[in-house]
């Protein structure tokens, strides 16, 4: 709340007419006017008698209510937290990465052993603001399954696992 709006109250808490003010300051209505408005600022001295006279303190007029100040600040909060989910839904999000996801998931299939190490951190930067969301998760899981069975395929050839060596007898 401004200072002129919070002088505005002050005088009809009070019950005063614009013109009692002024009368009480020595000065003129439209100076009261002026300074609820908006449109001037009271200087010291006034702003002194104007406390007196509505029997508020300085702090009152001059300080903000904390409030209302906090209060709007939580409904900005909320506007913009509803505005992002509505740009969701509409598919308007600006920060929609899940098509290069999308995209380095499927890479990440060609390169067997670095694809158990790009899958996870894909899966770390997917969000459900992404419109590809659970296609992502899906396909980096499979990535990890899939590059998982190469790898031990590679180990087994290296080490011989699961081979068998027939002696002929005969």
């Amino acid at each position: 709340m401004e200072l002129g709006e919070r002088l505005k109250q002050s005088r009809t808490n009070k019950g005063f007419s614009q013109t009692n003010v002024a009368d009480h300051l020595n000065i003129s209505r439209q100076s009261i006017s002026k300074w609820e408005n908006g449109n001037s600022l009271p200087d010291l001295a006034n702003l002194v008698k104007l406390s007196n006279y509505y029997e508020v303190s300085i702090d009152e007029l001059l300080k903000e209510n904390k409030q209302l100040k906090n209060k709007i600040e939580a409904n900005e909060l909320e506007i913009e937290d509803k505005s992002q989910k509505l740009n969701f839904i509409r598919g308007i999000s600006q920060n929609d990465e899940g098509l290069v996801l999308l995209g380095l998931s499927f890479l990440s299939f060609l390169i067997s052993p670095l694809g158990l190490l790009i899958s996870p951190i894909l899966m770390i930067r997917n969000k459900k603001t992404n419109t590809l969301y659970r296609l992502i998760y899906i396909a980096c899981i499979c990535c990890i399954a899939y590059n998982l069975f190469i790898g031990y395929g590679i180990l087994s050839d290296i080490f011989g696992w699961g081979t068998t060596t027939v002696e002929y007898l005969g």
